[in-house]
């Protein structure tokens, strides 16, 4: 790193090089670890193998001790691996019941989501959730709407089928989220069960929705599990050429996000920017 910044011509003497394998920390953070996880039967050489051995563990402490406001990771790690991290030693704020995550996606086509920027949730990490998940991913999903796109949410709940147009389990789970989130009485606009052409599309949203106030115009768009989830956003990566910042996991006492292991530079300093707004936010 020092070599880097040098022949790069960048000043670096102010900030401080972490070598964690070789920290005095290290005692210091099993002892709090072995202290969160002993009730599930943890013994302390179990936690010095997991805090010596795994820089997210490592990371995650230092998050939670104050000693910095948040973490990136991911792009030398499977997502599982920061994501266990987070929950098990960053924590869930008190009060909320499903950490999720989202992605912000941006496309050069301005009259699609919010000009052209959209999110896409959850796509990293609840595999199949509940009816009350969905309710609690769809929340969150709209602050991140507010606070990273500036815009006021219109959020659809995504399925095969459009207001009864298709049968099945997983379209009883989506309407299911849909009366819950009725019954709260939430303040942002969202629809559903609605297709992806008729949430996205105008044109379509008329002929299959036509009263709906959020189909053809959504911007926060929420899967019915992580196997689409996951894929939507890979497709509209790969194939629509969208970029796609995150997953940004929401629901932590303090930030910690995660990469792709296909990541490129610019997706760590978008991230990292993008980790600071939470903190700054309190998101």
């Amino acid at each position: 790193i020092k070599q880097l910044a040098k022949d790069n011509d960048i000043d670096i003497s102010k900030f401080e090089i972490l070598e964690w394998k070789k920290s005095k920390l290290i005692d210091e953070f099993v002892e709090e670890f072995f202290e969160l996880r002993k009730h599930k039967g943890i013994s302390k050489d179990e936690c010095y193998n997991y805090i010596s051995k795994d820089i997210n563990a490592f990371g995650a402490m230092m998050v939670r001790k104050g000693m910095v406001d948040g973490m990136v990771s991911g792009s030398m790690s499977p997502t599982s691996d920061v994501v266990k991290s987070a929950i098990w030693i960053v924590r869930p704020r008190e009060g909320v019941k499903t950490v999720s995550s989202f992605f912000v996606m941006v496309t050069p086509d301005e009259n699609i989501g919010s000009k052209g920027r959209m999110i896409f949730s959850d796509c990293a990490i609840v595999i199949d959730p509940t009816p009350e998940q969905l309710v609690d991913i769809t929340i969150n999903a709209a602050s991140a709407c507010e606070a990273f796109l500036g815009a006021k949410p219109l959020v659809a709940l995504l399925s095969y089928s459009t207001h009864g147009s298709g049968a099945g389990a997983s379209v009883d789970k989506v309407r299911e989220a849909v009366r819950i989130l009725r019954e709260r009485n939430v303040n942002f606009d969202f629809d559903g069960e609605l297709q992806f052409d008729a949430a996205i599309s105008q044109s379509v949203a008329e002929l299959k929705c036509p009263s709906s106030k959020v189909a053809g115009k959504a911007n926060v768009f929420i899967f019915p599990n992580l196997d689409s989830g996951n894929i939507g956003y890979k497709i509209a990566q790969r194939i629509g050429k969208a970029k796609a910042y995150g997953p940004i996991l929401v629901g932590l006492n303090k930030p910690v996000n995660d990469l792709s292991r296909g990541c490129s530079a610019e997706d760590v300093y978008v991230i990292s920017l993008m980790t600071l707004m939470q903190v700054k936010n309190g998101i």
